[in-house]
């Protein structure tokens, strides 16, 4: 049975996305949510947040013009985080 895994990312964001990217090969559904920061311009960041989109995962932010990340107001992240099996934080 497939798990839903959200992962929440503040800070170490090219170790985040990487770890959400590797989490796929297990067949569960993952979803990623940046949290309260743009994504980083930095070169380890920029590579795996793109193989994480290249991936198909959800990736949600809210911060509002974080460049080709869907929108959502913290109010909406905490009622869907409630819909999760593991939460990981970063």
């Amino acid at each position: 049975m497939a798990r839903k895994i959200a992962i929440l990312i503040r800070d170490r964001q090219a170790e985040a996305f990487r770890v959400s990217s590797g989490l796929i090969m297990m067949d569960d559904q993952i979803d990623v949510f940046v949290l309260d920061k743009k994504v980083s311009g930095e070169n380890a960041v920029q590579q795996n947040f793109e193989l994480c989109k290249d991936m198909g995962l959800n990736i949600y932010t809210n911060v509002k013009g974080n460049a080709d990340i869907e929108y959502m107001p913290t109010e909406e992240m905490a009622k869907k985080l409630l819909e999760y099996d593991f939460i990981d934080p970063y």
